[in-house]
């Protein structure tokens, strides 16, 4: 058993000056895209891209397979191995959730800041085709896909209305039928839409301050799932520190296993619990 120990340091230690090696090539390259090419090419130095090997970046659920690989040598088993190639789909799945969210979160803020640069550009005299024309190009990606049918529309005099109802279909830019509202209102009924586009801004920001102020209000909870989902790797911890050496006792004894089958379905069902708690707050 302290051959594996000293396989484990030296495989730590061989990971740990790979990623500083790695991050030390990052900084400079880093560096040359924001300053020689003005700004980051997108998706370059993402969420996948700082700091993390070149290999990792991009695909961060990989990192469950030299987990699996280290406990399946401190253990001498292959269980962690066939647990590690489980994890990798799920925890995929798990993080292309969290990217769609921040997808759409992004798309909502861009969806706010093109009302309120509409209202700048109307408020200086333009009209609404040429206002929204000059807005669109400051707001980056609030129209999505659907930005060359609206831009093209407000450019040549068709249904602009139309056109932002359709843009509204991709998730996070709901807030673009308030927009297609305004301006059919303004169309049809002479309304001032740098009166109604405000009003809108000012709805879209109420909302996204709601959302912030129950995010603050739930990550004590999820620090409490955080803590909780990881009390059993502390055991785990705590065990080998005395000597116990339970790697062994659960991966090569039936008592074991049995206990580490019923500890995984427990840990699931209680992850799974608590995120749908969380998830019916923030629903609520």
């Amino acid at each position: 058993m302290g051959s594996a120990y000293a396989m484990c340091a030296a495989a730590v230690c061989a990971g740990s000056a790979a990623w500083t090696a790695a991050g030390r090539d990052l900084a400079p390259r880093r560096a040359r895209l924001l300053f020689a090419a003005g700004a980051p090419e997108p998706g370059r130095l993402g969420a996948y891209g700082a700091g993390a090997p070149a290999f990792f970046r991009g695909r961060r659920e990989w990192l469950c397979a030299p987990v699996a690989v280290l406990l399946a040598v401190l253990g001498e088993s292959v269980l962690p191995l066939v647990a590690g190639a489980v994890a990798v789909p799920l925890v995929r799945r798990w993080l292309r959730g969290r990217s769609r969210l921040r997808e759409r979160e992004r798309a909502a803020d861009a969806v706010m800041a093109l009302c309120g640069a509409v209202v700048g550009e109307l408020r200086a005299g333009r009209e609404p085709g040429q206002a929204l024309l000059v807005a669109a190009r400051d707001a980056g990606e609030a129209l999505g896909g659907a930005e060359a049918a609206v831009l093209a529309a407000a450019r040549f005099g068709g249904d602009v209305p139309g056109a932002l109802r359709r843009a509204a279909e991709a998730p996070g830019r709901e807030g673009l039928v308030g927009v297609a509202a305004c301006w059919r209102v303004a169309v049809d009924g002479g309304a001032g839409l740098a009166a109604g586009l405000d009003r809108l801004e000012g709805a879209l920001r109420a909302d996204r301050r709601r959302r912030e102020e129950l995010r603050a209000h739930l990550a004590g909870a999820w620090s409490t799932v955080v803590v909780l989902a990881l009390l059993p790797v502390a055991g785990l911890g705590l065990g080998a520190a005395l000597g116990a050496d339970p790697l062994r006792v659960l991966l090569h004894s039936p008592g074991g296993l049995a206990c580490l089958a019923a500890g995984g379905l427990l840990e699931a069902a209680g992850l799974m619990w608590a995120r749908r708690i969380v998830r019916t707050g923030e629903a609520a």
